[in-house]
């Protein structure tokens, strides 16, 4: 199967559902992440240009350690925006170049307005994507979409659960690649970021009689329902 993951930030994939994707790799599976944003104004040091590239490499070593190709569509912090038709397009021609048989995005309950605008983009685009005459030539199907977990599970109910347990070091070390987020944070934040990851995926992996799990629910509307487990 092909699987695209899209995300906001550089980091968003490796907190919520590189497990996931590790497990897609294992299986077979052809994964590709996409980064909306190029995280430009994630520091309050270094600068927009020059963490740019810092974060788009950080984001490619990671996927490396699993596999994954990993792309972005390079646009600024805070500058994702839902109903803006070139960023829609943008994630359209990606989609007909993957062709996906099921997406993973973030979820419209989110609590980031950035994260928010993405999980738009990819609901709307995953549609238009299926016209043949829109856009990028030819077209993709309609696929189903699973939103990945909501930072620390705030305001998110799963309906499905993927067990991580044997890929969780992989995670915590995909997490790592992105250094100018987490060691910011422990030097100044004083958060172990990392740690707060693997905790959060021990709590879903309670939840589903696991060591460590990932979480996830699926938007139920029609046609991108298919009646078959899609995720690992």
């Amino acid at each position: 199967m092909n699987v695209l993951a899209v995300g906001c930030h550089p980091d968003d994939i490796e907190i919520s559902c590189c497990g996931t994707l590790a497990k897609c790799v294992k299986r077979g599976d052809k994964v590709t992440v996409c980064h909306v944003a190029n995280g430009n104004m994630g520091h309050e040091i270094i600068s927009p240009e020059e963490l740019r590239e810092i974060r788009i490499g950080e984001a490619k070593k990671a996927g490396a350690l699993a596999g994954i190709e990993v792309v972005t569509l390079d646009i600024g912090d805070l500058l994702p925006n839902g109903c803006d038709i070139e960023q829609r397009d943008k994630l359209v021609e990606l989609i007909k170049k993957v062709q996906p048989d099921f997406i993973i995005t973030h979820s419209p309950t989110d609590y980031m307005p950035d994260h928010l605008a993405v999980s738009k983009l990819v609901f709307d685009a995953s549609f238009a994507a299926s016209v043949p005459h829109y856009g990028a030539p030819g077209k993709a199907a309609v696929v189903p979409i699973f939103y990945m977990d909501n930072l620390a599970g705030m305001n998110f109910n799963p309906t499905e659960y993927v067990d991580i347990s044997d890929e969780i070091e992989l995670k915590i070390q995909m997490l790592e690649c992105h250094e100018s987020q987490l060691k910011w944070m422990r030097d100044h934040d004083h958060i172990d970021f990392a740690e707060f990851v693997r905790t959060c995926s021990r709590f879903r992996g309670i939840q589903c009689g696991t060591q460590y799990a990932e979480a996830f629910c699926q938007e139920l509307v029609w046609p991108k329902v298919v009646a078959k487990r899609l995720l690992p």
